[in-house]
This record gives structure tokens, C-alpha cells and sequence, in this order.
């Protein structure tokens, strides 16, 4: 009888230790919240002091503060930690500020991101500047890019689209108005496609015309035909859609020239040098152009064929170029993009302020996407495993980088969004010869859908 009473008072605890263990692989954000939190409170409130000058963040106290202790307490003064602010917790983690001493800076308390991390026995640390003198730390409960999950989407400007999620929690957003141009880098099943989808459906609901360039016979981009306002599917089409963007852009250049000649006396307000400072009806719609595979607008068979090529490059150059001004921007990917490709490859790399690397094949190509910005992301890049379709280095040209993952969308839920926005695709007018309406024409609902798998390219 004894024993069964000992085998029913210890079933409690093991059962509760069980469900812990379970949530926290299977449920972290709710092992977190009941577990996880409490325990790195406790962890760091009760090790703040110690911790802090165990990673040599404490400095002398002020001659005054050392006066006060001596005269009140006899005991000795010891160095003081950075000022610790509220602890607020959040769905993943904790935050909390920091005021510096005299005398340091946020990268001394970066570089021992890695030692707190363990002491308060959260998944991450991540430190940001608020102002200076500020600086606050974000501390992560677990991986939230094992299994991404986006908060509730706020309220963003158009053009403004967020697209997955950062490692330090925080949601990663495709702002073009801040990144007019971008690279997209990954190996085949890397998810490179899978950001595209998340990105497209984004700026799907907002008054933005959608340009697609696919050589792949329009496998990637079709299914999205029904809300893009030109589509061209093979190097020929592209070869003849690209002049046309041009002449948009020229036009549109022409329109703000026509604004900046009005009369003496208007106010600074209504003279503009892009497209932004138009007034509201006169101002065209944004065109976003996304070009999939753009080594094969490089790739030429034949001599015949290298003239084109000189030309399709050099209108994207153009465009990436001159196109921000004129509200066009572009959305570059690929496998590999370097110098190797030929003549201008390296001119339009030099162009696309954002970038985004996906598992890669080499090390080369992550150079080829990262290495000229942030060095130090190379590395990182080059070690993204193959199990983890979506996660990537995103970066741009001010030399900031970090880990994102684009959360799964499958391809059937992508392609009904874009059905469903369909009557927001803006006419432009000289695109309308490659409006892929006529193209591919609706056809019956499938009998059967199966939902692809999360690994896609």
C-alpha cells in the first residue's frame, strides 16, 4: 500500500515534468510563458549585479556614491552595473533597457551577448540602440525560426510589406520606398520561391502594378496572372517588355519635369523631383517588376543572340538606376549572379541596395550576394542548412545584416489571393500587350489540390 501511495504522490510531479519537456519542443511559445519566463526572470534580477561584472560591464562608482556607502555602510565599494529599466516581457522573450556609464557603448555590451545569453538561460540575445547613452536588450525565450509564426499584421505604407520574420523576433519588412531594389539569392528547394510568394500576395492587396519577367515558361509566376499588369515568359518577351518599361519611366520623367515648370510663386511643397511629391490624382501607380531566373536574360546560345542580351541588360540598368524617381522598382533572383555571367552582370549587382541570401550551393555565390556589404555575413550564409527551407541572411547596403525565415504560404492559397485582388491591378497603359490576362485565361477549379510540400525552391 505504501509503495502505491509513493508511486501516486511522485506521479504529479514526473506527469508535470513530462508536459514541460513536451511543450518545449513541441509548444515553445507556451513553455515560454509558463515556464521559461519565470525562470529567467528570477535568473536575471537575482544575477544582474554579478553577471554584469562577471562580462566586465561594471565601472567605478562616482566619488560621491563611494562617499555615501563608506559613510553609511563601512563596507567596501564595489564597481556598479548599467542602470537596469523595467523587465517587460513579451510572446517571446523579454526586454529590457540599459543606461550606459560614462564611457561605454552598445558594441561592449554586443560582444557579451553570448555570456548573458547563458547566465539568464534564454535562446538569444540581441542588443539595440535606442538613443544615445540607451541601449536595449532583447532576450529571446527560443528558436522562433524553427517554426515561424507573424504576429498580427499592423497597419504598413503602401509599398511596405512585411515578409518573415527576423531571429531576434522582430518582423522583417520589404519597404521599397527605404530598399527600391533588391537581389534574391538561393540554391533550388532553398525557399527562395517561397519569399517571392510572400511578398507577391503582400503587395497583392495594395495599388501597386505587378510586373513579371519568367523564362522559365511563366512556371513560377503564372499562377499569379490574374493580379500582374505585364508578364513576359520567355527571354524573347522580356527582350520586348523591358523597352517598354523604359518608355513608362521616361514618361513618368516627363511628368515631373512638367510639374517643376509651373508657374513662380507655387509653393516649395508642390515642386517635386519623383513621383511621390504629385499630387494624389496625378500621381501613377508604383510598378514593382520581379524578375525570376535573371541569369537567363544573361545566358545567350549563340552570337545571334548576344546583341539582345547587351540590350535587356542594359535597360535593367537602366531601371535600376534612374527607376526609384519614376516609382519603379525592381525585385531581382536567382541561383548565382556575378561577373561570370558577362558583360553588366556586376554594374546591376552594384545597383540592388537589398539583399537576400538563401542556402547556396558555394560559398562563391554567397560572396556574390553578401560579400561586398557585410563580409561577416558570408560565413553565416554559407552554413544555412538544407532542413530549414525559407531561412536567409537579408542585408543591404549600409552594412546591417541579419537571419530571417519566410514563413510557409503554399502555392493554392498565394494564387487565390491573387484572384481575389485581381480588380486592384492598376492598367498601364503601355504594358497592356503583355497583360497576362489573355495569356492564360481562367480555367475550371482542379478536381484535386495537393498541398506541396514546405521545401520548395
Amino acid at each position: 500500500m505504501s509503495e502505491l501511495m509513493t508511486l501516486v504522490e511522485l506521479g504529479g510531479p514526473l506527469a508535470a515534468i513530462g508536459g514541460a519537456v513536451y511543450a518545449r519542443k513541441a509548444h515553445p511559445a507556451v513553455y515560454w510563458a509558463t515556464v521559461g519566463l519565470p525562470s529567467s526572470v528570477a535568473r536575471l534580477m537575482a544575477s544582474y549585479g554579478s553577471t554584469m561584472d562577471a562580462c566586465g560591464l561594471t565601472v567605478a562608482p562616482s566619488r560621491l556614491r563611494a562617499l555615501a556607502v563608506r559613510a553609511s555602510t563601512r563596507r567596501e565599494v564595489r564597481p556598479v552595473p548599467p542602470r537596469r529599466g523595467l523587465i517587460r516581457p513579451t510572446s517571446t522573450g523579454l526586454r529590457v533597457r540599459l543606461r550606459l556609464a560614462p564611457g561605454q557603448e552598445p558594441a561592449d555590451v554586443a560582444a557579451s551577448c553570448e555570456r548573458l545569453r547563458h547566465a539568464w538561460g534564454v535562446h538569444a540575445v540581441h542588443v539595440r540602440e535606442i538613443k544615445p547613452g540607451v541601449v536595449e536588450l532583447r532576450l529571446v525565450g527560443f528558436d522562433v525560426l524553427r517554426k515561424v509564426k507573424m504576429p498580427r499584421r499592423g497597419e504598413h505604407d503602401v509599398l511596405a510589406v512585411p515578409v518573415a520574420l527576423r531571429e531576434d523576433a522582430t518582423v522583417f519588412v520589404r519597404d521599397y520606398r527605404t530598399v527600391p531594389h533588391q537581389l534574391v539569392l538561393g540554391a533550388t528547394l532553398s525557399g527562395k520561391s517561397m519569399f517571392l510568394r510572400n511578398l507577391l500576395t503582400g503587395l497583392a492587396t495594395q495599388p501597386v502594378a505587378l510586373v513579371g519577367i519568367d523564362c522559365k515558361r511563366g512556371v513560377e509566376l503564372a499562377p499569379f496572372a490574374p493580379r500582374l499588369s505585364a508578364l513576359a515568359t520567355d527571354s524573347s518577351e522580356a527582350a520586348e517588355l523591358l523597352p517598354l518599361l523604359v518608355q513608362e519611366m521616361d514618361a513618368r520623367y516627363d511628368l515631373i519635369r512638367a510639374r517643376q515648370g509651373i508657374a513662380p510663386g507655387t509653393p516649395d511643397e508642390e515642386i517635386t523631383s519623383d513621383v511621390w511629391g504629385l499630387p494624389a490624382h496625378e500621381r501613377p501607380a508604383p510598378i514593382v517588376l520581379f524578375v525570376d531566373e535573371v541569369a537567363e536574360l544573361f545566358l545567350v546560345a549563340t552570337r545571334k543572340d548576344e546583341e539582345r542580351r547587351d540590350e535587356m541588360v542594359t535597360h535593367l540598368i537602366r531601371l535600376a538606376q534612374l527607376g526609384r524617381a519614376a516609382g519603379i522598382y525592381l525585385e531581382i533572383c536567382g541561383q548565382r549572379f556575378g561577373a561570370e555571367l558577362g558583360k553588366g552582370a556586376t554594374m546591376l549587382r552594384a545597383q540592388l541596395t537589398g539583399r537576400v541570401c538563401h542556402r547556396v550551393n558555394d560559398e562563391a555565390s554567397a560572396k556574390m550576394a553578401l560579400g561586398d556589404i557585410a563580409p561577416e555575413a558570408v560565413g553565416v550564409a554559407s552554413t544555412i542548412p538544407a532542413e530549414r527551407p525559407g531561412l536567409a541572411v537579408a542585408g543591404d547596403t549600409s552594412g546591417g545584416w541579419g537571419r530571417i525565415r519566410t514563413p510557409y504560404l503554399s502555392l493554392a492559397d498565394a494564387a487565390a489571393i491573387c484572384r481575389e485582388t485581381a480588380e486592384l491591378a492598376p492598367r498601364v497603359k503601355v504594358l497592356e500587350p503583355f497583360r497576362p490576362h489573355a495569356l492564360f485565361p481562367p480555367v475550371a477549379s482542379p478536381t484535386a489540390v495537393t498541398k506541396p510540400s514546405p521545401a520548395t525552391g
